[in-house]
Protein backbone atom coordinates (compact mmCIF):
# COMPACT_ATOMS: atom_id res chain seq x y z
CA UNK A 1 0.00 0.00 0.00
CA UNK A 2 1.64 3.21 -1.20
CA UNK A 3 1.05 6.39 0.80
CA UNK A 4 -0.23 9.58 -0.85
CA UNK A 5 -0.47 12.36 1.73
CA UNK A 6 -2.33 15.32 0.25
CA UNK A 7 -1.45 17.39 3.31
CA UNK A 8 0.78 20.30 4.25
CA UNK A 9 1.81 18.81 7.60
CA UNK A 10 2.28 15.03 7.57
CA UNK A 11 5.28 14.02 9.68
CA UNK A 12 7.47 12.68 6.86
CA UNK A 13 6.34 14.13 3.54
CA UNK A 14 4.00 16.95 4.51
CA UNK A 15 3.66 19.48 1.70
CA UNK A 16 5.49 17.44 -0.93
CA UNK A 17 2.26 16.29 -2.60
CA UNK A 18 -0.18 18.94 -1.37
CA UNK A 19 -0.65 20.12 -4.95
CA UNK A 20 -3.20 17.77 -6.60
CA UNK A 21 -1.10 17.43 -9.74
CA UNK A 22 1.95 16.40 -7.75
CA UNK A 23 -0.16 13.97 -5.73
CA UNK A 24 -1.46 12.32 -8.90
CA UNK A 25 2.03 12.08 -10.35
CA UNK A 26 3.22 10.53 -7.10
CA UNK A 27 0.43 7.96 -7.23
CA UNK A 28 1.38 7.00 -10.79
CA UNK A 29 5.00 6.66 -9.69
CA UNK A 30 4.05 4.47 -6.73
CA UNK A 31 2.03 2.19 -8.99
CA UNK A 32 5.00 1.94 -11.35
CA UNK A 33 7.19 1.00 -8.38
CA UNK A 34 4.88 -1.90 -7.58
CA UNK A 35 2.20 -0.61 -5.22
CA UNK A 36 -0.83 -2.91 -5.05
CA UNK A 37 -3.03 -0.28 -3.34
CA UNK A 38 -2.79 3.52 -3.22
CA UNK A 39 -3.89 5.11 0.07
CA UNK A 40 -4.97 8.75 -0.31
CA UNK A 41 -5.32 10.92 2.79
CA UNK A 42 -6.12 14.59 3.29
CA UNK A 43 -5.61 14.97 7.04
CA UNK A 44 -2.38 14.42 8.94
CA UNK A 45 -2.73 11.97 11.82
CA UNK A 46 0.75 12.53 13.23
CA UNK A 47 0.94 12.90 17.03
CA UNK A 48 -0.47 16.27 18.05
CA UNK A 49 -2.20 16.91 14.72
CA UNK A 50 -5.29 19.09 14.74
CA UNK A 51 -8.47 17.92 12.99
CA UNK A 52 -9.22 19.17 9.48
CA UNK A 53 -12.81 20.15 8.54
CA UNK A 54 -14.52 17.72 6.20
CA UNK A 55 -14.90 20.42 3.54
CA UNK A 56 -11.14 20.98 3.44
CA UNK A 57 -10.40 17.25 3.41
CA UNK A 58 -12.82 16.79 0.50
CA UNK A 59 -11.19 19.65 -1.38
CA UNK A 60 -7.81 17.95 -0.99
CA UNK A 61 -8.55 14.33 -1.80
CA UNK A 62 -11.47 14.14 -4.22
CA UNK A 63 -9.67 15.67 -7.25
CA UNK A 64 -6.74 13.33 -6.66
CA UNK A 65 -8.93 10.24 -6.39
CA UNK A 66 -10.95 11.21 -9.46
CA UNK A 67 -7.80 11.65 -11.52
CA UNK A 68 -6.06 8.53 -10.28
CA UNK A 69 -9.15 6.34 -10.71
CA UNK A 70 -8.99 6.88 -14.47
CA UNK A 71 -5.23 6.34 -14.74
CA UNK A 72 -4.26 3.47 -12.42
CA UNK A 73 -5.20 -0.19 -12.37
CA UNK A 74 -4.72 -0.75 -8.64
CA UNK A 75 -7.41 -0.07 -6.01
CA UNK A 76 -7.59 3.27 -4.25
CA UNK A 77 -8.07 3.57 -0.50
CA UNK A 78 -9.39 6.64 1.27
CA UNK A 79 -7.64 7.34 4.57
CA UNK A 80 -10.35 9.09 6.58
CA UNK A 81 -12.55 8.72 9.65
CA UNK A 82 -15.28 11.00 8.28
CA UNK A 83 -18.30 9.37 6.60
CA UNK A 84 -18.94 12.34 4.30
CA UNK A 85 -15.38 12.18 2.97
CA UNK A 86 -15.53 8.40 2.56
CA UNK A 87 -18.82 8.57 0.64
CA UNK A 88 -17.57 11.14 -1.85
CA UNK A 89 -14.25 9.32 -2.19
CA UNK A 90 -15.99 6.04 -3.04
CA UNK A 91 -18.18 7.82 -5.57
CA UNK A 92 -15.01 9.35 -7.05
CA UNK A 93 -13.34 5.96 -7.44
CA UNK A 94 -12.00 4.73 -4.09
CA UNK A 95 -12.84 1.15 -3.15
CA UNK A 96 -11.40 0.77 0.39
CA UNK A 97 -11.98 2.80 3.57
CA UNK A 98 -8.97 3.11 5.87
CA UNK A 99 -10.40 4.38 9.17
CA UNK A 100 -7.91 5.10 11.98
CA UNK A 101 -10.83 5.24 14.43
CA UNK A 102 -12.12 1.74 13.62
CA UNK A 103 -15.60 3.19 12.92
CA UNK A 104 -15.73 5.05 16.27
CA UNK A 105 -15.39 8.75 15.44
CA UNK A 106 -18.26 9.08 12.95
CA UNK A 107 -21.38 6.96 13.58
CA UNK A 108 -22.34 7.13 9.91
CA UNK A 109 -19.11 5.52 8.69
CA UNK A 110 -20.36 1.98 9.28
CA UNK A 111 -23.42 2.78 7.16
CA UNK A 112 -21.23 4.00 4.30
CA UNK A 113 -19.09 0.86 4.42
CA UNK A 114 -22.17 -1.37 4.52
CA UNK A 115 -24.12 0.55 1.90
CA UNK A 116 -21.29 0.59 -0.62
CA UNK A 117 -20.06 -2.91 0.35
CA UNK A 118 -16.61 -1.41 0.79
CA UNK A 119 -13.75 -3.20 2.56
CA UNK A 120 -12.75 -1.30 5.68
CA UNK A 121 -9.54 -1.12 7.70
CA UNK A 122 -10.16 -1.08 11.46
CA UNK A 123 -7.19 0.42 13.29
CA UNK A 124 -6.37 0.57 16.99
CA UNK A 125 -5.63 3.96 18.51
CA UNK A 126 -5.75 5.41 22.01
CA UNK A 127 -7.64 8.69 22.07
CA UNK A 128 -7.19 10.91 19.02
CA UNK A 129 -4.11 12.04 17.05
CA UNK A 130 -4.14 15.25 19.08
CA UNK A 131 -3.64 13.49 22.44
CA UNK A 132 -2.74 9.85 21.71
CA UNK A 133 0.92 10.17 22.72
CA UNK A 134 0.36 12.10 25.94
CA UNK A 135 0.39 9.09 28.27
CA UNK A 136 -0.32 5.76 26.55
CA UNK A 137 -0.69 2.98 29.15
CA UNK A 138 -1.59 -0.69 28.68
CA UNK A 139 -1.92 -3.71 30.92
CA UNK A 140 -0.58 -5.88 28.08
CA UNK A 141 -0.33 -4.01 24.78
CA UNK A 142 -0.68 -7.11 22.57
CA UNK A 143 -3.69 -8.46 24.41
CA UNK A 144 -5.29 -5.03 24.86
CA UNK A 145 -5.01 -4.26 21.13
CA UNK A 146 -6.20 -7.78 20.25
CA UNK A 147 -9.35 -7.43 22.38
CA UNK A 148 -10.03 -3.94 21.03
CA UNK A 149 -9.85 -5.19 17.44
CA UNK A 150 -11.99 -8.21 18.25
CA UNK A 151 -14.65 -5.89 19.66
CA UNK A 152 -14.52 -3.63 16.59
CA UNK A 153 -14.80 -6.61 14.26
CA UNK A 154 -17.91 -7.66 16.19
CA UNK A 155 -19.35 -4.15 15.94
CA UNK A 156 -18.76 -4.04 12.20
CA UNK A 157 -20.32 -7.43 11.65
CA UNK A 158 -23.37 -6.64 13.79
CA UNK A 159 -23.88 -3.58 11.59
CA UNK A 160 -23.89 -5.51 8.35
CA UNK A 161 -20.24 -5.46 7.24
CA UNK A 162 -19.12 -8.86 5.98
CA UNK A 163 -16.22 -10.48 7.79
CA UNK A 164 -14.38 -10.89 4.49
CA UNK A 165 -14.50 -7.09 4.04
CA UNK A 166 -12.67 -6.38 7.31
CA UNK A 167 -8.94 -5.64 7.54
CA UNK A 168 -7.27 -5.05 10.91
CA UNK A 169 -4.39 -2.74 11.83
CA UNK A 170 -2.73 -2.75 15.28
CA UNK A 171 -1.97 0.95 14.87
CA UNK A 172 1.80 1.20 15.08
CA UNK A 173 2.67 4.65 16.41
CA UNK A 174 -0.90 5.55 17.38
CA UNK A 175 -0.93 5.88 21.15
CA UNK A 176 2.09 3.64 21.76
CA UNK A 177 5.47 4.10 23.36
CA UNK A 178 8.61 2.58 21.85
CA UNK A 179 8.30 -0.74 23.68
CA UNK A 180 4.60 -1.00 22.79
CA UNK A 181 5.38 -0.71 19.07
CA UNK A 182 8.23 -3.20 19.26
CA UNK A 183 6.07 -5.68 21.20
CA UNK A 184 3.24 -5.48 18.65
CA UNK A 185 5.68 -6.18 15.82
CA UNK A 186 7.37 -8.99 17.74
CA UNK A 187 4.04 -10.70 18.43
CA UNK A 188 2.17 -9.76 15.27
CA UNK A 189 1.27 -13.39 14.59
CA UNK A 190 -1.14 -13.24 17.56
CA UNK A 191 -3.50 -11.14 15.44
CA UNK A 192 -3.89 -13.98 12.93
CA UNK A 193 -6.30 -15.35 15.51
CA UNK A 194 -8.82 -12.70 14.46
CA UNK A 195 -9.00 -14.26 10.98
CA UNK A 196 -8.78 -10.97 9.09
CA UNK A 197 -6.02 -9.66 6.82
CA UNK A 198 -3.47 -7.68 8.82
CA UNK A 199 -2.30 -4.24 7.70
CA UNK A 200 0.71 -2.66 9.35
CA UNK A 201 2.02 0.87 8.83
CA UNK A 202 5.54 1.29 10.26
CA UNK A 203 6.96 3.49 7.52
CA UNK A 204 9.49 6.10 8.76
CA UNK A 205 7.72 6.34 12.13
CA UNK A 206 9.19 7.85 15.27
CA UNK A 207 9.76 4.54 17.06
CA UNK A 208 12.30 3.74 14.34
CA UNK A 209 13.94 7.12 14.82
CA UNK A 210 13.95 6.62 18.59
CA UNK A 211 15.61 3.22 18.20
CA UNK A 212 18.20 4.20 15.59
CA UNK A 213 18.51 7.94 16.35
CA UNK A 214 17.62 8.71 12.74
CA UNK A 215 15.51 11.63 11.44
CA UNK A 216 12.31 10.96 9.49
CA UNK A 217 14.05 11.21 6.12
CA UNK A 218 16.66 8.60 7.08
CA UNK A 219 14.62 5.65 8.27
CA UNK A 220 14.55 3.39 5.21
CA UNK A 221 16.77 0.72 6.79
CA UNK A 222 14.75 0.72 9.99
CA UNK A 223 11.49 0.54 8.07
CA UNK A 224 12.91 -2.29 5.97
CA UNK A 225 13.75 -4.31 9.09
CA UNK A 226 10.23 -3.88 10.45
CA UNK A 227 8.67 -4.77 7.09
CA UNK A 228 10.72 -7.97 6.89
CA UNK A 229 9.72 -9.07 10.39
CA UNK A 230 6.08 -8.09 9.85
CA UNK A 231 5.78 -10.09 6.63
CA UNK A 232 7.47 -13.08 8.29
CA UNK A 233 5.02 -12.76 11.19
CA UNK A 234 1.98 -12.76 8.90
CA UNK A 235 1.22 -9.20 7.79
CA UNK A 236 -0.79 -9.13 4.58
CA UNK A 237 -0.61 -5.41 3.69
CA UNK A 238 2.34 -3.11 4.34
CA UNK A 239 1.59 0.63 4.21
CA UNK A 240 4.80 2.42 3.15
CA UNK A 241 6.29 5.52 1.56
CA UNK A 242 9.18 3.74 -0.19
CA UNK A 243 7.30 1.24 -2.31
CA UNK A 244 10.04 -0.09 -4.60
CA UNK A 245 12.41 -1.04 -1.79
CA UNK A 246 9.76 -2.43 0.55
CA UNK A 247 8.10 -4.40 -2.26
CA UNK A 248 11.41 -6.16 -2.96
CA UNK A 249 11.85 -6.93 0.74
CA UNK A 250 8.33 -8.32 1.02
CA UNK A 251 8.83 -10.50 -2.06
CA UNK A 252 12.10 -11.86 -0.68
CA UNK A 253 10.55 -12.70 2.69
CA UNK A 254 7.60 -14.34 0.95
CA UNK A 255 10.02 -16.51 -1.02
CA UNK A 256 11.68 -17.64 2.21
CA UNK A 257 8.31 -18.28 3.90
CA UNK A 258 6.90 -20.37 1.06
CA UNK A 259 9.95 -22.36 -0.07
CA UNK A 260 9.59 -26.13 -0.11
CA UNK A 261 12.55 -27.62 1.75
CA UNK A 262 12.41 -30.91 -0.15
Amino acid sequence: MGIINVTPDSFSDGGLFFDPGKAVDHGLALEAEGADILDVGGESTRPGAMPVPAEEEIKRVIPVIKALSTQVKVPLSIDTYKAEVAKLAIEAGASIINDISALRFDPDMVNIARGYKTPVVLMHMLGSPRDMQMNPVYDDVVQDVYHFLRERIGYAERNGIRHEDIIIDPGIGFGKRLHHNLSLIKHLEVFKGLHCPILIGPSRKSFIGETLRHPADDRIEGTAAVVAVAVMKGANIIRVHDVKIMKAIARMVDAIKTVNSK
